[in-house]
């Protein structure tokens, strides 16, 4: 029986010690989550996973009693990480459905926001389908809020009222992702390896974004993502893009109001949008990743700056390894001699500064450092 809620008592549900997945990003289930913080000393030893955190709700303090992982230091999980409160798996995106599945990352209860029900009595899972479908299938409970500022969007799960255990109605604006804008002259470079009739591949944060504004004239592109932001809603409308499969929405309310019951962007679970059979299968298929640093072999560093943990592994070595072309977006600055944190992704593909793309495909160590040492700043001591 569905249990709805002004306020809501989550011991009636979650017990001390369960693992909680709860929906990342843009999809984070705000009014949830401060219940969990506010409630915490009653369920001691629960494990959170946070996936990418935007809100800020959860803070270093609140690991008193609550256990923090995510796959990376996103957002606001970069403070957690710093304080040391954060345990950081780090597997690539493609990984965390069978994690959840078997039981490593456990997911006796799933914390969601959903949209408000449709005329069938459909709640769609709004903004992230991602490893969230996995998460419905083999967890004890689901606790969900329902917001109706959320959009209905074709999800590939979607849930009812009797799936709830335990639900909460809200109204409230759902989190934006941070606006930073991307080098124009590094996504303009990177925009020229995209023909007409490709299938692309978008990695979060704003260098990746910024490519799309230099993509409005091309014909008959589809996205294939683990995430789609700002930009492709952009590429949809001008007609550049005839349609986008996503495991989640990363951006503003101008994406939200654009995927309202929109058939042309369909949320999917990692499952489908990582799978490396499918992924192969693509024709065309470009990816456009970002990085912190990458050095001269080609090896690439998307975790950790200054010695904090920033990024992530996420899915770019699922997306590098099944494209025909593959690039990786930095500037020229952070070409490096070494890395000065982990080796995220080993072939970096196609590298793409504001001073031009070195191809490493195919190529020896010693040609690798010569191309990237080609389009490295002028200052560099490469």
């Amino acid at each position: 029986m569905t249990l709805v809620f002004s306020s809501m008592d989550l011991a009636s549900v979650v017990r001390p010690g369960d693992g909680i997945i709860c929906g990342q990003a843009c999809a984070e289930p705000q009014t949830l989550l401060e219940a969990l913080v506010e409630q915490r000393s009653r369920l001691s030893g629960c494990r959170l996973f946070l996936g990418a955190s935007y809100s800020g709700t959860v803070k270093p303090a609140h690991a008193d009693h609550l256990r923090l992982a995510s796959y990376g230091g996103i957002g606001h999980n970069r403070a957690l990480s710093d304080a040391g409160v954060l345990d950081v798996l780090r597997v690539p995106y493609s990984h965390l459905a069978g994690l959840i599945r078997s039981g490593r990352l456990r997911a006796d209860v799933v914390f969601i926001q959903v949209s408000p029900a449709n005329a069938r009595g459909e709640h769609s899972l709004g903004l992230a389908a991602d490893y969230l479908v996995p998460a419905l299938e083999v967890c004890r409970a689901i606790v969900a809020e329902v917001n109706d500022q959320v959009p209905w969007t074709h999800s590939e799960r979607l849930l009812r009222k009797q799936d709830f255990d335990l639900c909460i109605e809200t109204s409230r604006p759902p989190i934006e992702a941070p606006v930073r804008g991307g080098d124009r002259a590094i996504a303009n470079r990177a925009a020229a390896f995209v023909a007409d009739g490709s299938v692309v591949e978008f990695g979060i944060g704003a260098l990746p974004d910024a490519v799309c504004e230099f993509l409005r004239e091309r014909k008959g592109l589809r996205v294939h993502s683990g995430a789609i932001g700002d930009g492709v809603a952009d590429l949809m409308r001008a007609g550049a893009v005839r349609e986008a499969d996503c495991a989640l929405l990363i951006g503003s309310r101008k994406l939200f109001d654009f995927a309202r019951d929109n058939p042309r962007v369909r949320l999917r679970s990692s499952e489908y949008t990582h799978d490396a059979k499918l992924l192969g299968s693509l024709k065309r298929f470009v990816a456009i990743n970002s990085a912190i640093e990458v050095d001269l072999r080609g090896q690439v560093n998307s975790e950790v700056a200054n010695g904090s943990y920033v990024g992530a592994i996420g899915g770019a070595p699922d997306f590098i390894g099944a494209a025909s072309t593959s690039l990786v977006l930095v500037p020229a600055a952070r070409l490096v001699a070494r890395l000065s944190g982990p080796v995220s992704t080993s072939d970096a593909g196609v590298v793409v500064t504001e001073f031009g793309a070195a191809d490493l495909r195919g190529c020896d160590a010693e040609e690798r450092a010569r191309r990237l040492r080609a389009i490295a700043s002028a200052h560099s001591a490469l």
